[in-house]
């Protein structure tokens, strides 16, 4: 039987991560006449890829009972290129378990459909296949989800008027960013350019192999992480875990994965990794898997 974990009233670590992601931020941001350029990037992509799990986390409805309040905490757009409704529409859109790994019905697939694979140049075909190693997913990857989430987007801004208030929003955000990021604290915008990308990238260490096709339930692996990327990650990377329990807080993940043998569900389906080393010895030059969805197309004739 299943394991039921209690909400806390008030989820101090929760409340505690927004506040060391957004302080660390500034921090870095105060002191980036101290450190070389490659240096401030790489803090400012752990920074950027925490806040990032931080949205997560609000997204599904952490730390508080208020949507808008969670709605408040993560929406502040330090990473520039994703407005926080339109993630929260694609994730959870994603969690709709029947359709798990769907080139067409899951916002967050990298898979295609053999259409979509047919269609491309050989050169279109190298670059999603490159995508599918992990030094790919790093180079590539982010330029991948920007593009793909824009030109999504791009065709809804001309005939949907609340889209268009979220990416004017956003928009502003942005900009207010970026005003105290160049202005205020004088960091070249290049740079920050160049941080936003790492932090999109290492983000894509963590969905890099958490989800393969295959039988319904069986379609999302367990990274058993260290203490660094599983705080890093928000225990997201016990991700059997997070989608049988999306509403779980973070810091309830692990005795409710132990709990319910998630490793074991993991290991049965899309796979059980010893830490995001494994992942990288065994795919940093070798595809995890085609780009082509394996069963889509029969999938879709059974229903």
């Amino acid at each position: 039987m299943a394991e039921t974990v209690k909400r806390a009233r008030i989820e101090w670590p929760t409340w505690a991560v927004a506040a060391a992601a957004y302080g660390g931020w500034v921090a870095l941001l105060s002191f980036h006449a101290w450190l070389p350029w490659p240096a401030f990037i790489a803090i400012g992509a752990v920074l950027l890829a925490w806040h990032g799990s931080l949205q997560h986390e609000t997204i599904h409805g952490h730390p508080t009972r208020s949507r808008r309040i969670n709605a408040a905490i993560g929406w502040v757009p330090l990473s520039l290129w994703l407005p926080y409704a339109s993630y929260r529409d694609l994730h959870l859109h994603h969690h709709r378990e029947a359709h798990l790994t769907s080139p067409v019905e899951d916002p967050e697939s990298y898979y295609v459909t053999d259409a979509r694979w047919s269609s491309l140049s050989p050169a279109g075909q190298a670059v999603l296949r490159f995508n599918r190693t992990l030094l790919g997913r790093f180079l590539v990857g982010p330029a991948l989800a920007w593009y793909g989430l824009w030109a999504a987007e791009l065709p809804l801004l001309r005939r949907d008027r609340k889209v268009r208030a979220v990416w004017a929003l956003h928009l502003a955000g942005a900009a207010a960013i970026l005003a105290i990021v160049t202005g205020v604290f004088g960091v070249p915008l290049m740079v920050y350019v160049a941080t936003c990308y790492a932090g999109t990238a290492l983000s894509q260490l963590r969905s890099f192999a958490e989800h393969r096709a295959g039988p319904e339930g069986l379609r999302t692996a367990v990274v058993s992480s260290g203490p660094f990327f599983s705080l890093l990650f928000l225990n997201n990377n016990l991700h059997v875990a997070h989608h049988a329990r999306p509403g779980l807080a973070w810091y309830q993940l692990p005795r409710f994965a132990a709990a319910n043998d998630s490793a074991a569900v993991a290991q049965r389906g899309a796979g059980l990794y010893r830490g995001y080393g494994e992942i990288a010895r065994r795919y940093l030059f070798r595809p995890v898997d085609a780009p082509v969805h394996p069963d889509f197309d029969e999938e879709r004739r059974a229903r």
